[in-house]
């Protein structure tokens, strides 16, 4: 059925006149006359009771009108649906997340986004930035929050730059001093994660440049468990400073400047696919957040 046919059809029965139907609807009375003939051929009935008063509803009429009203009711409701969804009040956010960012910047963002968005279903797929770029091309996320790279299919916006900082644990040698020269780390043991990580290509590549050889390398495939060695007094590392805000906060370990040495950082950014569109409320806002939570 043509919904203009059911408005007209409604309306002609709430008013029980063509005339006054057609001056509420602000159309002429030929016009109306009109959509209604339209509607009774395609139900193939009279659906009006023609009056010396107006008009009333035929049987036909009385059967189809709770139905008209049902179908005018929730196209409404879609229409309110997609205000919702188009603010970002419902629908769903489908994120993809590199280890690093799901662990640290994630679980805040969420915490608050929930709080303020509680009908929009949430998911959340981690992986490493290559993996998560698939599951964007593949349309099987709405956004992925990775490393900084590069695709003709994708657009990237920034969310932040997550430097690597050097800790150690809280009585070494070199938290006192504050300050060290990178040779200095020729005598250390060095903690690193996660061999597929670009933190530990960075870590390398920094050593590399430097001609610096740590004297004993230990191997882990996660952050949290780098920090709990550095924090045994097991060697040092560098680490991402959003994984050890907490700890450099309650001091249990602590930041030393490398002196001589260039900034290691890695840029975080949300990838989408490029013909995607702009982003939903919901992406936007979520986005937004982690932006601000990592200012923070």
């Amino acid at each position: 059925m043509d919904l203009e046919r059911v408005h007209t059809f409604l309306q002609i029965a709430e008013a029980g006149s063509v005339t006054r139907a057609a001056r509420a609807l602000g159309v002429s009375q030929p016009a109306l006359t009109e959509r209604l003939r339209a509607l009774e051929r395609e139900m193939g009935a009279d659906l009006f009771v023609r009056t010396r008063r107006g008009v009333r509803l035929s049987e036909a009429g009385r059967a189809l009108l709770p139905h008209a009203e049902r179908a005018l009711a929730a196209v409404d409701e879609g229409r309110r649906a997609i205000e919702r969804l188009r603010h970002g009040e419902t629908g769903r956010l489908a994120i993809g997340s590199a280890p690093a960012v799901s662990m640290y910047a994630l679980p805040a963002a969420l915490r608050r986004f929930h709080t303020t968005h509680p009908d929009v279903h949430l998911s959340v797929r981690t992986g490493h930035s290559e993996e998560i770029l698939e599951l964007v091309l593949a349309d099987e996320i709405q956004v992925g929050l990775v490393r900084e790279i590069r695709h003709p299919d994708i657009e990237s916006s920034t969310l932040y730059d997550d430097e690597l900082v050097l800790v150690v644990e809280k009585t070494h040698p070199f938290a006192e001093r504050g300050r060290i020269r990178i040779a200095d780390l020729a005598f250390e043991h060095l903690v690193t994660f996660d061999r597929a990580s670009s933190y530990n290509e960075l870590t390398q590549a920094l050593f590399r440049e430097a001609g610096v050889a740590p004297r004993g390398v230990i191997e882990l495939d996660n952050v949290e468990a780098a920090k709990r060695c550095v924090a045994r007094g097991l060697g040092v590392a560098l680490l991402p400073r959003q994984g050890v805000r907490e700890e450099l906060a309650r001091r249990t370990l602590r930041a030393v400047q490398m002196v001589g040495a260039r900034p290691v950082r890695r840029r975080i950014v949300a990838i989408r696919r490029r013909d995607a569109g702009a982003p939903p409320s919901a992406v936007a806002e979520f986005l937004d957040l982690i932006r601000a939570q990592s200012a923070a």
